[in-house]
């Protein structure tokens, strides 16, 4: 339940990145020792990947509440494919990881949240250039190799998941494995060096050509996870769209930059220190142009955030998905609170009204969720939000987060 009308004001601290532990926790598959790894956010994707690990015969315990320690010598190759796998989108990161370490995978077609099919094409591309055989038994995927051999990689189109997946797969592979066109997205280079803090020998993340060169083992360490860049958004958007102040902290100002340049942009005031930016609403929000693109552009995981502000600023706006299909079904949630918007294949033409009202939605993904809560602080009255399972997968206590910057919300057991 979120009662809107409240100015968010007060610092906020920003958790692990989602986006990087999930690949990071099957990478872990990989090592031949224990890691240590910090700053793990505490979110249902992060329980649902410890689960699978155990379930394989992996020791995993948190050490205190943000450190992981995982210990994958002992699992054993796996026949079936974990039923917990089709609860996730990044469990098709087990893939590179599984095959890997054992030649041999098993892993069902990623689950989750639903915007449109996400196709592994590239990821199958990249095992196939490596050596493994890959094919699908209905919605499981299969891949085995007698041995993987270092290959030149391109990719055809930019995809985080593909690069993380060749990367996993590579790091043992016999000799040097060369990824073009790779996505650079800040957790890929995450992965990266997690990898090489455990032995790997990964050069070029960040950039749109990755080399790894194959290692004979990986022997454990310890690692701390970036900050969270999407949760880090979602707090600055809310901090705008409310009028409020609100100093996000624990954060890499230059993850930020494009959300940063389209909230000056609405009319917010930025200020940038160096771990942590403070966001000023307090005027008249504008209409922009957004189109979403791979980093280091505008972020598809930005985008219903965003548009849920653009709602009621002044003017008209145009929203344009560079990297989805179908990530505005959210939308049909913002007109139920009284937003103007019209949806055209891959665009939404947003016209500004003067407020929302509050009314019963739901989370139609984990960041369409974000969305409905940042409609819900600017709305009149009191927005009841279901479906808040999405929300769970990626943020961290995320009412206590706004409940502490002066948000009226609190979380119902139903």
């Amino acid at each position: 339940m979120v009662k809107g009308g409240k100015k968010l004001y007060g610092e906020v601290s920003v958790s692990g990145a989602k986006n990087a532990v999930v690949a990071i926790i099957p990478a872990a598959i990989l090592v031949d020792g224990i890691c240590i790894v910090e700053n793990v956010p505490d979110i249902q994707d992060v329980r649902v990947l410890i689960a699978i690990l155990e379930n394989m015969g992996a020791s995993v315990a948190f050490t205190d509440e943000s450190t992981l320690k995982i210990d994958c010598r002992a699992i054993s190759k796996q026949n079936e494919p974990d039923a917990l796998m089709r609860k996730m989108r990044a469990s098709y990161y087990l893939l590179g990881a599984l095959l890997g370490r054992f030649r041999a995978a098993k892993v069902t077609m990623p689950g989750g949240c639903s915007f449109g099919v996400r196709p592994i094409d590239q990821h199958i591309k990249g095992f196939e250039a490596l050596g493994a055989s890959v094919w699908q038994d209905s919605d499981v995927i299969v891949a085995s190799a007698e041995e993987l051999k270092g290959t030149n990689v391109y990719l055809d189109i930019v995809s985080v998941g593909a690069t993380i997946n060749i990367m996993l797969a590579a790091v043992l592979a016999e000799g040097v494995t060369v990824i073009e066109n790779a996505a650079k997205e800040p957790h890929i280079v995450d992965l990266a060096n997690f990898l090489n803090a455990m032995g790997a020998n990964v050069k070029g993340a960040g950039t749109d050509v990755i080399k790894v060169t194959g290692v004979k083992k990986l022997s454990g360490g310890a690692y701390s996870i970036i900050p969270d860049q999407i949760e880090a958004g979602t707090f600055m958007v809310a901090a705008a769209a409310t009028g409020g102040n609100v100093l996000v902290k624990n954060i890499i100002p230059k993850h930020m930059e494009s959300i940063s340049a389209k909230l000056i942009e609405v009319g917010a005031k930025i200020t940038e220190h160096d771990d942590s930016i403070r966001v000023e609403g307090d005027g008249e929000l504008s209409g922009v142009n957004i189109k979403t693109q791979p980093y280091p552009g505008y972020p598809t995981d930005m985008q219903p955030q965003i548009v849920a502000l653009l709602s009621t600023a002044k003017g008209i706006s145009l929203v344009t998905e560079g990297v989805w299909d179908n990530r505005f079904q959210y939308v049909g949630e913002l007109l139920r609170m009284g937003a103007d918007i019209r949806v055209d294949g891959k665009s939404a033409f947003i016209n500004g009204v003067d407020h929302l009202t509050g009314a019963p939605v739901r989370a139609t993904d984990l960041r369409g969720g974000a969305g409905m809560v940042i409609a819900g602080l600017i709305a009149e009255g009191t927005t009841e939000i279901t479906d808040i399972q999405y929300i769970d997968r990626g943020y961290e206590k995320i009412e206590e987060k706004f409940k502490a910057l002066g948000a009226d919300i609190y979380r119902v057991n139903s």
